[in-house]
């Protein structure tokens, strides 16, 4: 037996912010974000005036940072089991409703441990005490559909990713009138974010008929409206925060691999952000898959209207549109050219390759692999040399 797990309510469209009004006859609602852009916008100032129109009460827990971490998760459930909402409303990236998420695992459950969630598919039965509502703000994580969470520990430096099918959100707005003021800069790398969601999912252990349509559906828009939304297209920062949730929504049920399971433990060693993490490492994941699913590489080749004969070459054809779609938006390809030393990356490879074989995104590849193999995908993403084993 399978399982296919989507929020209850999806909420979408220019001003569907204003949905917020179904929440009539709650009665305390906490609202979590992240650092002032949705306070600048007037975003979080709408989702207050919304909800106190309809008579809830309302405390705001902000400055969630960037990769979020454990000790910010504790403090936001400390809070939560003060204020006693029965309504958690996340808005902003997927920092602070990743946070959100674990905040809520803890603020229900306040015997419960990290080290105890962490493990894939372990946490305990939520909405005892709340539902939860994610508004995102940028359009990559898709986090406001997904089973996810993704949660830094800065003693180490790696990132864990909480799975499990509870705190998939009760409600997701997907108002496109937000995702406007992202930054170029932010529009390139939460695109790519997506855009691997999408191919990943569509290999993935996991996958199902369910998953494949909006897996692709997902990489045909993202293919479609990246470029422009890059550029500012008010219609393409629309059509790219739909396919990204559309992404979401296959991953989180058909899971991921190892492009994912390498950002997690890079992105916060190297200091770079996710999205970017998963551009560079794309192109060599794929190579190194290839082996085991060239066939559903070829699909989303054709698909997109790439050329070539043969499983090989239209997977090589799709490889090379993804690194031009890379240059197109200023993403360097290699590690090596985005500023980390080969001192600073020799020094941590092992460690990365050793945690990235236990990232629960690992065991969804397609093509298995052990430390020895992760080592040699990721010096081939460091250096971009092609990945030929």
């Amino acid at each position: 037996m399978a399982r296919f797990t989507l929020p209850r309510d999806i909420y979408y469209g220019s001003g569907a912010i204003d949905e917020l009004k179904n929440l009539k006859g709650y009665k305390k609602a906490m609202i979590l974000t992240g650092g002032s852009s949705m306070k600048r916008g007037g975003f979080l100032q709408k989702v207050e005036d919304i909800l106190h129109e309809i008579g809830v009460e309302t405390q705001l827990f902000e400055g969630i940072e960037p990769d979020p971490s454990i000790e910010t998760v504790f403090k936001g459930a400390a809070a939560m089991r003060k204020f006693l909402p029965d309504v958690i409303v996340a808005i902003g990236g997927g920092s602070p409703i990743d946070a959100a998420k674990a905040m809520w695992v803890f603020y229900e459950h306040p015997e419960a441990t990290f080290e105890e969630i962490k493990k894939p598919f372990n946490i305990p039965k939520l909405r005892n005490k709340a539902i939860f509502v994610a508004i995102p703000s940028t359009s990559g994580t898709a986090t406001e559909v997904t089973a996810f969470s993704v949660i830094t520990d800065y003693s180490t430096n790696i990132k864990y990713p909480l799975a499990d099918f509870e705190i998939t959100p009760d409600i997701a707005i997907l108002d496109t009138d937000i995702p406007l003021t992202m930054p170029k800069t932010l529009t390139a790398h939460t695109g790519m974010d997506a855009l691997t969601h999408a191919i990943e999912a569509y290999v993935a252990f996991a996958r199902s008929d369910f998953s494949d349509p909006l897996a692709l559906k997902a990489i045909s828009d993202i293919y479609d409206s990246l470029i422009d939304s890059y550029y500012g297209d008010k219609d393409a920062r629309g059509k790219m925060h739909i396919a990204q949730c559309l992404a979401g929504m296959a991953f989180s049920n058909a899971l991921l691999g190892i492009a994912h399971s390498l950002a997690h433990k890079t992105g916060a060693m190297f200091d770079i952000p996710h999205g970017c993490c998963n551009a560079i490492l794309l192109p060599s994941v794929i190579q190194y898959n290839a082996k085991v699913c060239a066939d559903r590489y070829a699909t989303i080749a054709r698909m997109l209207g790439l050329t070539g004969n043969t499983d090989k070459q239209l997977t090589d054809a799709l490889i090379d549109s993804i690194k031009e779609l890379n240059k197109k938006l200023g993403i360097a390809q290699t590690y090596k050219e985005n500023g980390v030393s080969e001192e600073l990356f020799k020094q941590h490879i092992d460690e990365i390759a050793a945690n990235a074989v236990l990232d629960p995104c690992t065991g969804s590849n397609p093509r298995k692999i052990d430390a020895e193999g992760m080592k040699k995908v990721l010096t081939c993403a460091y250096y971009g040399e092609p990945v030929t084993f």
